[in-house]
């Protein structure tokens, strides 16, 4: 239950003094929680190269991390709100140190694989809680600006992971991508402790643990036939049994969560039209950059001839864009509201992904670079009020929940981008080549330059799809209203976040 002594931490002056302290150290475990996920595909050749694996089997280095963070991030989420939220990311930050020492001293496929799961429990619970303790701790006036700068270390994680990567890996060992890790994450614990506060906010409800086992069980299935399926091929029996019975589980936890007295995700979260929406185009906005995450490596380096050293840099671009306009834009949707800056950069993403769509072998570096900044940009003016949209909203008691919903939707995403980037370039190559096509035809840059066009069509059309919804939902609030006021700036509610 809630400390009586003391509401809110909005109440504490001495919280409010460390606040910007405090939301430094989440965001160092947030950017290398999420790092983790994409940075390890750049390095996948030499760790099959260091450990004598076909690539095939070195893919699960990657894949079976976000499997367990999804598969587990909604019940440290549901956990944070029972017991508290700052005593599971604290718990996180320490398991999440351990996975990636583990990881940099792995000799075997098989270590390699543990020790990732290991890290990704770690990263499922700082990721479940971090957004549900910003909104806690931050007032309205900051909360967009705290939440834009979480958002942008999320983005920014996400996305650097082949650029900073590649950097790394030219001049370290393949151990140095999760090594970097422990100097950070140590300083990070430090201050961890010492400035985040007590809990004070807590529901102390129960855990659903027949909610828990369908969730990860719909996770498994869905997550093995997704990307197995690039492998086998969707027709392969194997693959529909497996997302048929993810589809099963699916609409089985569901039923079961309507009639728990104590769902492990409250479906009433989604009644919130402002929440729900917010959740969709974040997840279309995932899928969309991990289109881009997968290709721009390939394009850069064997179409355009660039080492992975020059290749990064030239990449980093997105991210570094990122970082100038995402808290920019998290600070402005405090003033003016969240839903005009959300459509505006994902009409700037669709004009990026566009002009990604016309690049050829030939293309300059300074075009190719224009576009990569443009999607930083767009991605950042984005990324920030939509965090924003989505928790300011949301009951205290139903913070970490909602934290760990959205961070679930954003690695389904990465998933799905992957999937539907290699399923639409490998489709267009094998129908151009004449026979299937799993990898790179050399020689023929042409088939992968035709691929390649096929996939930022498609991105640039889901980035399309959430423009588009989020024009109409920000037309229509003003109809109702009869003015043009943004419905999405904080206030205060009964039931919303900043109801007490």
């Amino acid at each position: 239950m809630d400390s009586p002594s003391r509401k809110t931490y909005q109440d504490d002056p001495e919280i409010q003094r460390r606040r910007w302290v405090i939301l430094i150290v989440m965001n160092l475990f947030t950017f290398m929680s999420t790092l983790d996920g994409s940075i390890v595909n750049i390095a996948l050749p030499t760790i099959s190269h260091s450990l004598g694996l076909p690539v095939a089997q070195t893919e699960w280095v990657t894949t079976i991390y976000l499997m367990a963070i999804c598969a587990a991030i909604l019940f440290f989420g549901k956990l944070g709100d029972s017991i508290g939220k700052i005593k599971i990311f604290k718990l996180g930050m320490l398991i999440f140190l351990i996975g990636s020492l583990l990881c940099g001293f792995s000799t075997s496929l098989t270590f390699l694989l543990v020790s990732r799961v290991i890290q990704a429990i770690g990263a499922s619970m700082t990721m479940a809680n971090s957004q549900g303790i910003v909104t806690d701790i931050f007032p309205p006036t900051e909360r967009g600006k705290a939440l834009g700068l979480v958002g942008t270390f999320v983005s920014l994680g996400s996305i650097a992971g082949p650029s900073l990567g590649g950097v790394i890996l030219s001049t370290l060992g393949w151990q140095s991508i999760f090594w970097v890790n422990v100097p950070i994450g140590i300083i990070a614990i430090a201050f961890g402790w010492k400035m985040l506060p007590a809990d004070i906010v807590k529901t102390g409800a129960r855990i659903d643990k027949a909610g828990t086992g369908l969730f990860t069980g719909f996770i498994l299935f869905l997550f093995a036939g997704l990307l197995l399926g690039q492998q086998l091929g969707y027709a392969d029996m194997r693959i529909v049994s497996s997302l048929v019975f993810a589809a099963v589980l699916l609409g089985v936890f569901l039923w079961v969560e309507t009639r728990k007295p104590e769902p492990l995700l409250k479906l009433e979260l989604f009644r919130n039209p402002l929440f729900s929406l917010g959740i969709l185009c974040g997840f279309l906005v995932f899928v969309s950059n991990f289109c881009f995450n997968i290709i721009a490596p390939f394009y850069t380096q064997s179409i355009l001839n660039l080492s992975p050293f020059h290749a990064g840099f030239l990449l980093m671009l997105f991210p570094i864009m990122m970082v100038v306009i995402a808290p920019m834009s998290g600070a402005l949707s405090d003033r003016i509201g969240s839903e005009i800056l959300t459509f505006s950069g994902l009409i700037v993403m669709v004009i990026a992904q566009f002009g990604l769509a016309r690049l050829h072998e030939g293309s300059p570096i300074p075009i190719v670079g224009t576009w990569v900044a443009m999607l930083g940009i767009g991605t950042g003016m984005f990324q920030s009020p939509n965090n924003s949209l989505i928790m300011s909203r949301i009951a205290k008691t139903q913070l970490g929940i909602a934290g760990s919903v959205n961070s679930l939707i954003r690695n389904i995403g990465m998933v799905v981008g992957i999937t539907v980037a290699t399923s639409t370039l490998f489709g267009v190559m094998s129908k151009e080549a004449g026979y299937r096509v799993t990898g790179l035809i050399p020689g023929r840059p042409d088939i992968f330059l035709a691929g390649m066009h096929i996939v930022f069509v498609v991105s640039a059309s889901i980035c399309l799809i959430a423009a588009l919804l989020t024009g109409w939902r920000m037309l229509h609030s003003r109809r109702i209203t009869g003015d043009h006021s943004d419905e999405s700036k904080p206030r205060m509610t009964a039931s919303g976040a900043d109801g007490k």
